[in-house]
């Protein structure tokens, strides 16, 4: 009995983990899901096994009946010559408001999505993940300002993320 309570308290502090938020990282508090449906562009994201190697990433955000978020993310992986595609959902961690959601792809497991920084217009958002490996700067077009980059880049390096190891997503 005791090492089945070790199991399940365990399996619970790992899955609880995945959806923390970085140090140095705090989300909006002035979310509004309606506004951020829709379409984003993936502009610049540090390297990581889920998108190595795909150009032209994007992800659509739409209602699910369940009161969710269905996410379709897409990429071009130029030496297959392929599209690929992952759906997942994601769910609110707290309340509706606040830009800290819980995204899966893969059955159970949860990771973070922190929205640390949102334009008034819904154009950009600074997002990132439950550790420091994870980060994006999305948009609703393909490319961004220099001020927009500089502002993700400067403040991503003082949130402790690694921007020398940045990768500048392609789009056609």
């Amino acid at each position: 009995m005791k090492l089945k309570l070790i199991a399940i308290y365990g399996f619970l502090l790992i899955v609880s983990a995945c959806t923390r938020v970085p140090s140095g990282v705090s989300p909006i508090t002035d979310f509004e899901l309606q506004s951020y449906l829709g379409k984003w562009y993936e502009i610049a994201r540090l390297d990581h096994s889920f998108e190595r190697g795909l150009s032209q990433v994007y992800a659509e955000y739409s209602l699910r009946e369940d009161g969710g978020v269905r996410v379709i993310n897409r990429g071009f992986d130029a030496a297959r010559q392929q599209w690929k595609e992952a759906e997942g959902r994601a769910y609110f961690v707290k309340d509706s408001n606040t830009g800290h959601l819980k995204v899966s792809f893969f059955g159970p497991f949860y990771g973070s999505y922190v929205i640390f920084e949102l334009d008034s217009d819904y154009q950009y958002a600074f997002v990132a993940g439950p550790s420091h490996k994870y980060l994006w700067l999305l948009a609703r077009t393909p490319q961004v300002d220099d001020e927009v980059m500089s502002r993700f880049i400067e403040q991503a390096a003082q949130a402790g993320f690694a921007v020398d190891e940045l990768i500048v997503v392609e789009h056609d």
